[in-house]
Formats: C-alpha cells, sequence, structure tokens
C-alpha cells in the first residue's frame, strides 16, 4: 500500500466495485440495482456492466441514484484478447470517462486481431480508471496471464459471485505469485452480482477517505487506502519495527503472512485486540493480515512493504 489507511485522514467507506444490470446480463434496471445497495447500507457503488457490442458497448450511468449518503461510480467490465486458455479477458475498470473508446469485442468470442487486454488495460488506467483483474480463479488465468497486465491496480482475491455460483472465488495463488515476481499489487473483494443467485452483498471494499465523493473513493482505491471484506472489520492496525497491533471485530483467528510458508496465528473467541510479531517473517518484503469471525467470514487487508516500514 502506498497510504496507510489507518492512519490517513477520513472515515471508511463501504462499497462494491463489480456489479451487472439488465444493461448486460444482470437481472435487475440499474436503479433497482443501486436502490438494493444503498438499502443495504453501502456507501458507494461501481455499476460494472460487460464492454461489448453484443450489449452495444454500456457505461451504464446511475447518477440519478446518487445522493448525499449515496456515490455512484461510472465503470464497465472491459473484454478483450484470449487468455493462454482461449478464453476472453474480463478486466474491472472502475471510473471511466463516459466517451471510453471501446475495443472491436462484439461478443465474448476473442478474436486474434482484437486489442490485447494488457493495452485496454492500459488506456483504462491512463482514462483515470481503478483497473482490477477480475476472478482469477473463475477464468482458470495463469501467471503469466496476470503478469501481463502491467496496468492492474488490483486482483480480485475474492468474488462472491464466483463463489457463490461455481465455487471458484478466490484468486489468492495467482496474486500471491505475482507479489512473489515484485509486483507491487494490491487485492480487493467483490460481488460480481447479477441477481439471478445469492451472489450479493457478499464481498466489498471498505475505503479510507475524507468525503464520499467519487474523486475522493478513486483516489483512495488506487492509492490503496482501503482493506476488504466478507464480514468481519479491522478498525486499526499499527506496524513498528517486529510486530503489527491489530484492533478488530470480533473475531476467532487473525493471520500474518509475507512471503514463504511461514505465518504468524493466533485463535481464539470473540477476539478484538492482537499484538504479533513478525520476527519469522523478516526475510518478506512484504506484509498482510487475514482476519477469520465465528461463521467463517474474513478480511485482509493489502500489502505493507517493508520499505515503508523501515523509512
Amino acid at each position: 500500500m502506498e497510504v496507510d489507511p489507518f492512519s490517513a485522514p477520513g472515515k471508511f467507506w463501504r462499497g462494491n466495485l463489480h456489479t451487472h444490470s439488465t444493461r448486460s446480463d444482470g437481472v435487475l434496471d440499474p436503479e433497482e440495482v443501486a436502490s438494493r445497495y444503498q438499502l443495504e447500507g453501502y456507501d458507494f457503488l461501481a455499476l460494472t456492466d460487460h464492454f461489448v457490442g453484443l450489449y452495444d458497448y454500456p457505461l451504464t450511468n446511475i447518477q440519478s441514484s446518487a445522493n448525499e449518503n449515496f456515490t455512484t461510480i461510472l465503470g464497465a467490465e472491459l473484454h478483450t484478447g484470449a487468455m493462454e486458455n482461449g478464453e476472453i479477458w474480463h478486466l474491472v475498470a472502475v471510473g471511466l470517462p463516459k466517451n471510453f473508446m471501446p475495443p472491436d469485442a462484439p461478443d465474448f468470442q476473442p478474436r486474434s486481431d482484437q486489442e490485447t487486454a494488457a493495452k485496454i488495460a492500459g488506456r483504462a488506467r491512463d482514462a483515470g480508471a481503478f483497473v482490477v483483474v477480475a476472478h482469477p480463479e473463475w477464468s482458470q488465468m495463469s501467471l503469466a496471464d496476470a503478469a501481463s497486465i502491467k496496468a492492474a491496480h488490483a486482483v480480485e482475491v475474492y468474488n462472491h459471485g464466483c463463489y457463490a455460483g461455481c465455487d471458484r472465488g478466490y484468486g489468492f495463488h495467482v496474486y500471491e505469485q505475482l507479489l512473489l515476481t515484485g509486483q507491487k499489487i494490491l487485492l480487493c473483494a467483490t460481488d460480481d452480482a447479477h441477481f439471478n443467485e445469492p451472489d450479493h452483498f457478499g464481498g466489498w471494499v471498505m475505503v479510507k477517505a475524507i468525503e464520499n465523493s467519487q474523486s475522493a473513493i478513486l483516489t483512495a482505491l488506487k492509492e490503496g487506502s482501503y482493506y476488504s471484506s466478507t464480514g468481519p472489520d479491522f478498525h486499526n492496525v499499527i506496524w513498528s519495527d517486529n510486530q503489527v497491533d491489530v484492533s478488530t471485530s470480533e473475531i476467532s483467528t487473525i493471520i500474518l503472512q509475507g512471503k514463504g510458508t511461514r505465518t504468524v496465528v493466533r485463535h481464539g473467541t470473540s477476539m478484538t485486540h492482537n499484538t504479533l510479531p513478525f520476527e519469522k517473517l523478516m526475510p518478506s518484503p512484504w506484509l498482510r493480515l487475514t482476519i477469520v469471525d465465528g461463521a467463517g467470514k474474513r478480511a485482509w487487508t493489502n500489502p505493507v512493504w517493508r520499505t515503508s516500514l523501515d523509512s
């Protein structure tokens, strides 16, 4: 992370970065999707319909659903080019401009002369979007595939729709392989909601920003000033030279992870504060935290890089 969300000014805002409507293959119209997220207590939503010709390349605008308590962000799920397995790419771009140029992607079939995924990811990032490699496990993505998207800010390590619909909801293997190559990349949890199955309100980000506005949320996302969750909350995380102090909602497990197989773990009942030493993780260039509550729900911090701890 470039910014420590727990010491940054502002407050945490809950939001979903990956959602669909009737503008593509979702079953609810855009305004109903926005209404349901607001009623569920979300502070912001990016509606990311599939950006292909089959749906007339939608950039679904739900600004009419925004109000002083609820922010909407323009985005899309981008598709172009083929992965190593022959499937078309899926990339989420949150914060796209209204005039973002579509690729030549008439449907979900990759074509040899299409713009590459790496190029469209770069175009999206240059246009101001927060770019995410979507559902690596569901896509059966190779490490070489993931490593080719140099413009990505983050990887979906949890996708609730893929978890609910086909038990392929995680992305940690690909994600940590990228970390092992030295790539400083963030992680995120999303819904990928279509509302045709229990694929909604299951994965989200908690973004620390000074206000609940599109510009503030996007800036915080790009800086890594957020954590991801399927249930529990981080209240505070304080890193020092050789330990980390963590305050949370009630949890049963906390894990400190880094490069390699070594971890530091604590188990208990209704724990809300833990101090974890990380001497045995000292060789790792990065450290991150996982917490698990009594229902098995999880939350994850973005990695903190040792260079920032030592400075």
